[in-house]
């Protein structure tokens, strides 16, 4: 028996919070019967409704990809292009991507059927540590990347304090390898951070999510995540949500 909030949320339809106030809104029925009471428990073999369409209730999955570039971060396009769940073309349940990756960024992604845990994850007081590899155009001054480390003004406000690291130079071919660590999530955040600083990004990869590294895989592979994984990923979202 789980709460219906959590059976809600764990199906993709909505956050948990959205989940009650559907509920409370009279939106979901069990078995056929109205429920308001947020308290309420369901077993897996009843009958849950959100607005009249019958909930899909699968075991919950969560996968760690490498996703390659010029994929999209998304379930379908209307483009035709390539997405992260053409990757997983055996896999029957729903599965998403946690958050985005841009289309031209390779690295880890998380993807899973667990709507709760996904928007866990991308609470926007999470604090999950990620770390990318970008190879710039330019090679940034020390002053230039304590800019960076210290927060910098993008057109949708200040980023928090990043990390960053030279991992090597090319003078001749006017290039850098620079290793950078933010906590955030705004859309092209990395790319538009080093814009910032007149050091466009040429290449862009994601190596590491909180712990979780691309070990052992090659673009385009998978693996499952362990359950001591993923109860360590819900373990530090709770933790840094409660900040």
């Amino acid at each position: 028996m789980e709460r219906l909030q959590k059976v809600i949320a764990q199906a993709g339809v909505a956050s948990r919070r959205k989940a009650e106030e559907l509920i409370v809104q009279g939106s979901v029925t069990v078995n056929g019967i109205v429920v308001k009471e947020l308290g309420t428990k369901v077993s897996p073999n009843e009958r849950v409704e959100v607005n009249g369409i019958p909930l899909q209730r699968e075991q919950p999955v969560y996968f760690l990809l490498y996703k390659p570039t010029g994929v999209i971060s998304s379930v379908s396009d209307d483009k035709g292009r390539k997405v992260v769940t053409d990757f997983f073309p055996l896999r029957k349940e729903r599965i998403f991507p946690v958050g985005r990756l841009d289309y031209d960024t390779s690295g880890v992604l998380i993807m899973t059927n667990d709507g709760e845990f996904a928007n866990l994850l991308m609470h926007p007081k999470h604090e999950m540590n990620k770390v990318y590899i970008a190879k710039l155009k330019g090679i940034p001054r020390r002053d230039q990347l304590k800019l960076l480390d210290k927060g910098i003004r993008l057109e949708d406000g200040v980023t928090a304090p990043a990390r960053t690291k030279v991992i090597t130079s090319d003078k001749n071919k006017n290039t850098s390898i620079i290793q950078i660590t933010i906590h955030e999530g705004r859309n092209r955040q990395v790319r538009r951070m080093f814009e910032a600083i007149d050091c466009p990004v040429i290449k862009l990869k994601r190596e590491q999510y909180g712990f979780l590294t691309l070990h052992g895989l090659n673009a385009g592979e998978s693996r499952e995540l362990t359950p001591y994984e993923v109860k360590q990923l819900r373990s530090q979202s709770l933790l840094t949500n409660k900040k």
